[in-house]
C-alpha cells in the first residue's frame, strides 16, 4: 500500500469517527431535550388534574357560602368570573394567570367565611373546606414538580453547547408556575 492511500485511509477513517462523535452527540442532546420537554408537559398535567380537581369543588363550596352570606354577592361574582376565566385559558402562560386569580377570589371567599360563626360549624361547608385545602396542597406540590422540570429543561437548553441545538431545533424555554405578589401578603381577617 502506498503512503497516499493510506493516508487517504487515515483521513477517511479520522472523518468517520468525528461524524459518528458529532451524530452521537447531536442525538443525545436532542433525546434529552425530548425526554425533559415530556418531563414538564407531564408535570404540567399533573398541575392540571389538581387545578381541575379545585375548578370542579368551587361552585359548592360558592352555593353553601351564599347560603350564608347573601350580602356578599361581590365576592361570589369575583369568584365566578375568575373561574370562567381559568375556563378559557389556553396557553400555560395564560392558564397559570387565570388559576392565581381563582387563588386570589377563594382568599377572598375564605375571608368572608370567617364572618359568620354557623357557617363555619356547617358539616356541609367543613367537608368542603378540607376537600378544598387538601386540594390546595396537592396543587402546591404539583406546582413544586412542575417548577423543577422546568427548572432542569431551561438550565438544559441554556447551557452551552446544548444551547446552540435548542436553537437549531427550536426548543424554548418554558414558564414557570410563579405566586403572584399579592399572594405572598398575609390575609386580614377583621371581626365587625
Amino acid at each position: 500500500m502506498t503512503t497516499g492511500k493510506r493516508n487517504l485511509l487515515i483521513a477517511l477513517a479520522v472523518i468517520a469517527i468525528l461524524v459518528l462523535v458529532l451524530y452521537s452527540t447531536v442525538k443525545g442532546t436532542y433525546n434529552t431535550f425530548i425526554a425533559l420537554d415530556e418531563q414538564v408537559k407531564a408535570s404540567w398535567a399533573q398541575v392540571e388534574n389538581q387545578l381541575q380537581r379545585r375548578y370542579d369543588l368551587i361552585p359548592n363550596l360558592v352555593e353553601t357560602v351564599k347560603g350564608y352570606a347573601k350580602q356578599e354577592q361581590d365576592v361570589f361574582v369575583k369568584v365566578t368570573e375568575a373561574r370562567s376565566r381559568v375556563g378559557g385559558a389556553q396557553s400555560v402562560p395564560e392558564k397559570i394567570a387565570a388559576n392565581n386569580d381563582l387563588s386570589s377570589a377563594l382568599s377572598r371567599l375564605l375571608l368572608v367565611v370567617e364572618r359568620y360563626p354557623d357557617l363555619k360549624s356547617n358539616q356541609n361547608f367543613l367537608s368542603l373546606q378540607d376537600e378544598l385545602a387538601g386540594t390546595e396542597n396537592r396543587i402546591a406540590v404539583e406546582r413544586r414538580r412542575y417548577n423543577e422540570a422546568v427548572r432542569s429543561y431551561n438550565v438544559k437548553i441554556r447551557s452551552f453547547p446544548a444551547n446552540i441545538m435548542a436553537g437549531i431545533f427550536g426548543f424554548q424555554k418554558a414558564a414557570f408556575f410563579e405566586v403572584p405578589e399579592a399572594a405572598k401578603a398575609a390575609p386580614q381577617v377583621k371581626f365587625n
